[in-house]
C-alpha cells in the first residue's frame, strides 16, 4: 500500500522541510526520476547532469523531507547509497488545529480477491500484458497484483480494504475514489456505461460514464501501450458521509455511513461493476497509478 501523509499549518517544521526540498527544480527532476527507478547518487548525477557532490547534497535535503529514503547496498567498491521514492502523496491543509483527522489506504488495482468478467477483458502491468487478452481465467494468474490498467465487457472485481482504524475511532465521512470509464474494443467516444459502486454488499450509487477515453495519450501511459487502445479515464469519488450517499457532489441515495457497517466484519468489501440488468452495459477500465491521467490506485479515505 502506497503512504500518504497530511499535515497542517501547525506541522511548522514538515512544511519547512518540504517547501524546501521543492524549491528547487533540480530537486523536482530527481523526484521525477525515483518515481520510475531506484537509482544511486552516481546514476542519478549522470542522468541530470550535475555534479556527484550536488547530487549528494540535493538527495539529503529530499530525505530529510521524507519524499526518499536511502540504503547503503554493497558496490564493486565498498558501498553505494541507493535511493528510493518513500511517498506517494501529501496533503497540506490551509488550517490550524484541525478538528477532524484523516486516513488513507491506497489499494493497488490488481489485489482483488473477487472478479466475474466477461470479454473484453484484460490486465496489463506497466511493462506489457499479463497472460492472455479475452481470457477471463487470466483474472486468476497469480502476477495479477502487478496490474495497472485492467478491464471488462461485463461483470465486476472485488476489494477487501481493513478496517482496524475504526476499532478506537468513529468514522464520519468516508470517500472512495479512482480513475474509471468505459471499455469498448478501442476507444470510443459515443459509450456510456453504468458503473455500480458497492460497499460491503450494498449500492452505494451507479454512475453513468459517457465514454471509452481516447484520441490523446494518458498522462502516465508507459511507452509501449498502444494509442489505439483506451488511454485515460475520468477521477471519480464515492462519498458516504452522514448526510447520504454522494458521487462526488451529486446525490446517489439516502443511506447514511452508518447503514453500510463499516465496522462490523473484518474488512470493507468494494465491488466495482456492472449490473445485469443495467440500461448501458458498457463495460469498466479501471486506472492504477501508472496509466491515464491520475497517478493513484482505488484510495479510500476515512475522515474522523
Amino acid at each position: 500500500m502506497s503512504k500518504t501523509i497530511e499535515i497542517n499549518l501547525d506541522d511548522t517544521n514538515q512544511l519547512t522541510l518540504l517547501g524546501k526540498a521543492l524549491s528547487a527544480e533540480v530537486r523536482v527532476e530527481i523526484l521525477k526520476l525515483l518515481c520510475r527507478y531506484d537509482l544511486n547518487i552516481n546514476e542519478i548525477a549522470e542522468r541530470i547532469k550535475i555534479p556527484q557532490s550536488s547530487a549528494a547534497a540535493h538527495i539529503k535535503v529530499l530525505e530529510e523531507a521524507g519524499l526518499i529514503t536511502t540504503k547503503l547496498q554493497p558496490a564493486s567498491r565498498g558501498s553505494m547509497k541507493v535511493c528510493s521514492k518513500s511517498l506517494n502523496r501529501f496533503q497540506v491543509d490551509i488550517d490550524t488545529s484541525m478538528e477532524e483527522t484523516a486516513e488513507v489506504i491506497n489499494m493497488p488495482i490488481g489485489n482483488f480477491v473477487d472478479y466475474k468478467v466477461e470479454p473484453t477483458c484484460g490486465i496489463v502491468s506497466e511493462k506489457g500484458p499479463i497472460d492472455e487478452e479475452d481470457e477471463p481465467k487470466c483474472f486468476y494468474n497469480p502476477e495479477r497484483t502487478k496490474a495497472k490498467l485492467l478491464w471488462l465487457g461485463k461483470g465486476y472485481v472485488e476489494y477487501r480494504f481493513p478496517n482496524n482504524i475504526l476499532t478506537n475511532q468513529k468514522e464520519r465521512r468516508v470517500e472512495l475514489s479512482m480513475e474509471i470509464c468505459s471499455e469498448d474494443h478501442e476507444y470510443n467516444f459515443d459509450f456510456p456505461s453504468d458503473i455500480t459502486v458497492w460497499i460491503n454488499g450494498i449500492e452505494a450509487g451507479t454512475w453513468t460514464c459517457p465514454s471509452d477515453f481516447g484520441g490523446r495519450r494518458g498522462k502516465l501511459n508507459p511507452s509501449w501501450w498502444p494509442d489505439k487502445n483506451t488511454q485515460f479515464g475520468l477521477l471519480k469519488t464515492w462519498i458516504l458521509s452522514e448526510q447520504g450517499s454522494f458521487i462526488d457532489d451529486v446525490k446517489a441515495n439516502d443511506l447514511t455511513i452508518n447503514d453500510y457497517h463499516l465496522s462490523e466484519e473484518a474488512y470493507i468489501s468494494v465491488r466495482i461493476g456492472i449490473k445485469e440488468d443495467a440500461k448501458h452495459i458498457g463495460g469498466i477500465n479501471l486506472f492504477g497509478d501508472c496509466f491515464g491521467d491520475y497517478a493513484q490506485n482505488i484510495r479510500m479515505k476515512f475522515i474522523f
